[in-house]
């Protein structure tokens, strides 16, 4: 697996964060959107999570939302993911693309850098 160092800025990846609510969610991805950190956010309703916190098994009902941003942009996503999160640990990690949908991965990359194009209205 290559390590972030090894990719392209510009590289594809999907961010996975969880949170409490759904208006959590949709509140914090609308953000990230709104500031060209992310592409585009998928979020899945309800999602089981089970964990230790705090030494107990934690089972709860988390949602799930699945970003599309690029490498350069993930440290950003992280820091403000975490300066608006209710969780005092949030869940926030970044997953190389390997490959898909060139179309698609080339308006990731025009989405985030913030340079319009035709084609954002692909979700």
């Amino acid at each position: 697996m290559p390590t972030r160092t090894e990719l392209a800025p510009s590289h594809p990846i999907v961010v996975l964060m969880t949170f409490p609510t759904s208006e959590e969610a949709g509140r914090i991805a609308s953000i990230l959107v709104q500031e060209r950190l992310v592409a585009c956010v998928n979020i899945v309703p309800q999602v089981r999570s089970l964990f230790i916190w705090d030494g107990t098994l934690q089972d709860v009902a988390e949602v799930l939302a699945v970003a599309k941003t690029t490498v350069a942009s993930l440290e950003s996503v992280v820091h403000r993911v975490k300066s608006l999160h209710t969780y005092t640990v949030p869940e926030v990690i970044g997953i190389p693309i390997l490959g898909g949908s060139d179309a698609y991965l080339d308006w990731v990359k025009t989405a985030v850098s913030g340079i319009n194009s035709a084609t954002d209205s692909t979700s």
